[in-house]
């Protein structure tokens, strides 16, 4: 029986990341997510960008308003990453800017965190999907009110071809081969999985014996 089934990895040569709407008002919303964890996710998908060298676009919608401003940390990773404020559109497909800076990247691929999932990632994912893009959404850096309204947004994603990815999975799916760079690769695991220093200091004790 042929398998028709094709496996589209991740390449950081053809993907840009999306932060969409981490913002300080909004990300109070979420709740399947203890705040610690949240945080910590969103700023390791932020590290993977930096370290695999991602073009990283960054947007808001509606500052001026109760969602507030983009979270400190992002922009202070990203400091000349093309910033979108979004004066009012909620999907942020709608806004020209910011297709027009996924555009000049010349990527394919696209990754989206945000908040919230069924709304600012669900609604540009869509869109994306329908416009030709492959998209990865990055689910424990995406958060919202409760599992429900998260696992419904899955589906409906995955329905049109999203793939869904922990931030984990991202960083080893974009690096492909330990020997890329073992102590990279586990220093960054290790910032933001306190349990996998354990591995690298094992790893390189071992190595400080040879």
């Amino acid at each position: 029986m042929e398998n028709s089934f094709k496996y589209n990895r991740l390449r950081k040569e053809d993907a840009v990341l999306l932060l969409v709407d981490h913002q300080t008002g909004l990300i109070s919303l979420v709740q399947d997510f203890s705040p610690n964890e949240f945080k910590n996710n969103v700023l390791a998908v932020a590290a993977c960008g930096k370290y695999f060298g991602l073009p990283t676009i960054l947007t808001t919608s509606f500052e001026d308003g109760p969602n507030g401003p983009l979270v400190p940390e992002l922009k202070e990773i990203f400091p000349t990453a093309p910033y979108i404020a979004r004066p009012g559109q909620i999907n942020a497909w709608d806004n020209e800017d910011f297709i027009n800076a996924i555009k000049k990247t010349g990527k394919k691929q696209l990754i989206i965190a945000g908040v919230v999932t069924e709304v600012c990632v669900a609604f540009p994912a869509l869109s994306a999907i329908e416009a030709g893009f492959e998209v990865f959404v990055v689910t424990d850096a995406s958060g919202t009110f409760n599992n429900v309204t998260r696992d419904g947004a899955w589906l409906r994603m995955q329905d049109a071809g999203v793939q869904l990815i922990n931030w984990f999975g991202m960083a080893c799916e974009l690096h492909r081969d330990w020997r890329n760079d073992i102590e990279g690769l586990g220093n960054l695991l290790s910032n933001y999985i306190p349990n996998y220093r354990n591995l690298i200091n094992s790893y390189l004790s071992h190595q400080n014996t040879k």
